[in-house]
């Protein structure tokens, strides 16, 4: 059974299709009322044959809310992202609700246009990255009436509820295991650190554990764009000329971390008991490097996952109870580049 014309398919299409009225083809179709298991086969067979797609436009109307959860990221090039939208998928794809997502490159401006797009749908819920955001898009947020998780930091305070971290706690936990296993002399290197909030509270996280312990970041570098281990081999190379006497080195992410390292292995230093480094994010993709690199797992498919029972469960009930903040601990791994003592 196909369309023959270009028209739009109807109920109707689908009830002749199928041999039962329109009233029940749409019970079947809004899985309302009672309809008997053959019945509701014969329906959605038919549905199927036809290819039609039914229009939720004047549901919507009605309910003022459509089952599409707003989802804005800083990028989708960056690895940590994707793993976040694989674990909202998989507790949506259990649900009615359907994630849609917008990309905002850093750019508070661009988040506020992506925000105005996305809520002008009326969706049923936002799930967005970071705490920071201009006054217009926490207004726009504030205003929406509808469940908003904020994820991946909780150094803050969220416009309805946040899942994530705390960066200024995970930088600390680095600093105290570095300074642990005996290292002094320590140059940092960073990327998109005026625009990326939770490298930037990493950082300082870090440097105020160091400050304690009367120590200082001996170097530090950053970069916004290009290949990110190319940049790392290179700030990594241009770092130790300027101050070989470095003995470890902090980079704000695994990518360039990763950069750092194979140059390192290349120049023929040894790792760790010259030079020691680290990253952050855990990224499943460089186990397969010459050396495991010391990091840190910043529970991306929890965050991704809890964000998204949290919008589940109120839309489902709007009086459901949730926790406001949601802090998970990220794991500290030492891989081949700190040593222990």
């Amino acid at each position: 059974m196909t369309n023959p014309d270009s028209r739009p398919l109807t109920l109707r299409d689908v009830s002749e299709a199928s041999g039962v009225s329109e009233m029940t083809v749409s019970r079947v179709l809004r899985n309302r009322g009672d309809v008997s298991a053959a019945t509701r086969e014969k329906v959605l067979e038919a549905a199927k044959s036809l290819g039609y797609v039914p229009n939720k436009i004047a549901g919507a109307l009605a309910s003022q809310r459509v089952n599409l959860v707003a989802v804005i990221i800083p990028s989708l090039r960056n690895m940590v992202f994707p793993e976040v939208m694989s674990g909202i998928s998989a507790v949506l794809e259990e649900t009615d609700l359907q994630p849609v997502v917008g990309v905002t490159d850093y750019l508070p401006e661009k988040e506020e246009r992506v925000l105005y797009e996305m809520l002008s749908w009326r969706p049923s819920g936002v799930i967005i990255a970071g705490l920071e955001h201009s006054d217009a898009s926490r207004a726009m947020l504030k205003a929406s009436g509808i469940p908003v998780v904020e994820i991946m930091d909780t150094d803050g305070t969220p416009v309805d509820c946040a899942v994530g971290i705390s960066h200024r706690r995970a930088g600390r936990k680095m600093a105290r295991a570095i300074l642990k296993q005996g290292y002094q002399r320590i140059g940092f290197m960073g990327t998109k650190m005026p625009l990326d909030h939770r490298a930037r509270k990493r950082f300082e996280g870090f440097t105020e554990a160091l400050a304690k312990e009367g120590v200082e970041v001996v170097d530090q570098e950053f970069y916004s764009g290009g290949s990110a281990l190319a940049k790392g081999r290179e700030m990594t190379q241009a770092m130790l000329d300027r101050d070989p006497e470095l003995d470890f080195l902090y980079y704000s992410n695994d990518m360039i971390a990763a950069g750092g390292l194979l140059h390192l292995l290349d120049a023929g230093v040894d790792v760790p008991g010259q030079v020691g480094l680290a990253g952050f994010n855990g990224v499943e993709l460089l186990q397969g490097l010459p050396r495991q690199l010391a990091t840190m797992d910043a529970c991306r498919d929890e965050i991704g996952r809890t964000a998204a029972k949290i919008i589940a469960d109120r839309t489902q009930d709007p009086n459901a109870e949730f926790e406001r903040v949601v802090e998970l601990a990220p794991k500290l791994s030492f891989g081949d580049t700190l040593k222990r003592r």
